[in-house]
């Protein structure tokens, strides 16, 4: 029982995040900015491989080019790569818009969880070490989120099991992202991070859950992302890490 309610906190959460930026929206429209580039590029992205898939599935299968089925083979590829590629693009969203809106987002999050005496680096500084740790979390997320891909395959199980398991591969590490910020002016490095996390799994399970279920909606990411900044601020100042002093100003 305390797990479904820590799950059901860490998805209030992400809601207090979303009440926060509608009182604050200002700060709404600032957090839109970098998700609106990333977006873009995207969609332009998307745009291009569903446009060449049948090509890059012919590329892909020279060894096909004597079957006689081979155009339904092509096609079922150019459609594995084609969710291939949507899929890739839900679980990197969150860190690229985090790396491209670093100083957007730094000031968000220090915001709704202001730390007193925090001495705050310039973006430039640690925008390196920003995409490193992001680069070994999409590492992990590929680690799990492959063979669930091929398990989908299975029938039965990869339309029942293997859907709600890449949901909460998904959602854990979408929280891993998105609570960086917050742990990162508190000092902890991505070990520290990653250890706390584990340490609150359901909470951090309900509250990267519901971001994932969202960020499959198109558009939907954009206008969602500095409500989740905000409720991951929320979920580190009031639950895994908080701070010393109470209260949140007014922004």
């Amino acid at each position: 029982m305390r797990s479904v309610r820590d799950f059901l906190a860490g998805v209030g959460f992400f809601f207090q995040g979303v009440g926060w930026v509608a009182k604050h929206g200002r700060w709404w429209l600032f957090g839109l900015i970098p998700a609106l580039l990333a977006f873009v590029v995207y969609v332009v992205a998307l745009i291009f491989l569903g446009t060449n898939a049948s090509d890059m599935a012919e590329f892909l299968t020279p060894f096909a080019d004597t079957w006689g089925w081979r155009d339904l083979f092509r096609t079922l590829i150019g459609i594995a790569l084609v969710l291939g590629g949507l899929a890739l693009a839900v679980l990197t969203f969150t860190a690229l818009t985090l790396a491209v809106g670093e100083p957007f987002y730094e000031k968000l999050s220090a915001t709704v969880d202001p730390l007193p005496g925090a001495e705050e680096q310039p973006w430039w500084r640690t925008l390196p070490r920003s995409i490193r740790d992001s680069l070994v979390t999409l590492g992990y997320v590929l680690l799990f989120t492959v063979p669930l891909f091929f398990l989908g395959f299975v029938p039965v199980v990869g339309q029942t099991v293997v859907p709600v398991l890449g949901a909460m591969v998904s959602g854990f590490f979408l929280t891993v992202e998105l609570t960086t910020l917050a742990l990162e002016r508190r000092g902890m490095g991505r070990k520290e991070r990653f250890a706390l996390l584990r340490g609150n799994k359901a909470g951090a399970l309900g509250f990267g859950v519901v971001v994932f279920l969202l960020f499959l909606v198109p558009f939907v990411a954009v206008v969602a992302m500095p409500a989740g900044v905000a409720g991951a601020a929320l979920f580190v100042r009031n639950r895994l890490a908080p701070a010393p002093a109470p209260g949140l100003p007014p922004a």
